[in-house]
């Protein structure tokens, strides 16, 4: 490739990057009341195609964002007062780093929007072209490090 190709594939993705955070949200949800599921609370989740947004608080707010991409893992969960009120919690567990581990708590439509979170973190990996790896040691008391030189 040419020094003049190299600039337009930059170019392009540095496009493709600003054009990531623009698009508006899939899902807007708000954390909720576990008594009769009123949403009393401060706490605005907006779930979008490349980010999902947390809004918290009343006096002090406070915005956190994390790409879709750095979403590795979705777990979802209800109690049974959740399952009463219609709830649920999803807990994404992220490769970011101001917060490796992002609850929404006590939303509405849990399930379809775990599944949601699932799919668009997967799509966004694949746009990015990012690879996970996990670290697995396969020595331990029973393999002879020997076998692997």
């Amino acid at each position: 490739m040419s020094k003049d190709q190299l600039d337009e594939q930059m170019e392009r993705e540095i496009k493709e990057d600003a054009n990531m955070t623009v698009t508006e949200p899939v899902y807007v949800a708000r954390k909720r009341w576990l008594l009769f599921g009123l949403p009393f609370t401060f706490t605005k989740y907006s779930i979008g195609e490349n980010i999902l947004t947390i809004d918290t608080g009343f006096f002090k707010k406070n915005e956190n964002d994390c790409y879709m991409y750095k979403i590795q893992d979705v777990k979802y969960s209800a109690s049974l007062l959740e399952r009463m009120a219609g709830l649920g919690t999803i807990t994404c567990f992220t490769g970011d780093v101001t917060d490796p581990k992002l609850e929404l708590l006590h939303i509405k439509k849990s399930k379809e929007i775990k599944n949601y979170i699932l799919d668009a973190s997967e799509k966004a990996r694949i746009k990015r072209r990012t690879l996970n790896t996990l670290n697995i040691s396969a020595l331990n008391e029973d393999v002879d490090p020997a076998d692997f030189v």
